[in-house]
């Protein structure tokens, strides 16, 4: 049976192969990676994009209010959960003419 000491003695020296093992192996990618950028003439924005692929929904202002209460003023745009003081209401009513 082993010893509390030999136990972490071997974890330790696990540790070291590990972070030596991680080093080697990440600088034999970068040094292919790198092999691989020159072959092709790639750019960062070529490897890297810049955003492309990922939701492509267009982030948008604020938009005119298209209700209004007459007692309290509040206003709605008409986007989103309709608010507590239309619930229920004809929305035709609260309409904001042009």
């Amino acid at each position: 049976m082993s010893s509390l000491k030999d136990l972490l003695l071997q974890i330790e020296t696990l540790q070291n192969q590990v972070t030596e093992v991680r080093q080697r192996e990440v600088g034999e990618a970068i040094a292919k990676v790198r092999a691989i950028v020159a072959e092709y003439q790639l750019t960062a924005s070529d490897v890297f994009s810049s955003g492309k692929g990922k939701s492509t929904a267009k982030k948008t202002g604020k938009v005119a209010a298209k209700y209004r209460d007459p007692i309290s003023g509040n206003t709605w745009s008409g986007r989103g959960l309709a608010p507590k003081w239309l619930a229920g209401k004809n929305k035709a009513d609260y309409l904001i003419a042009d």
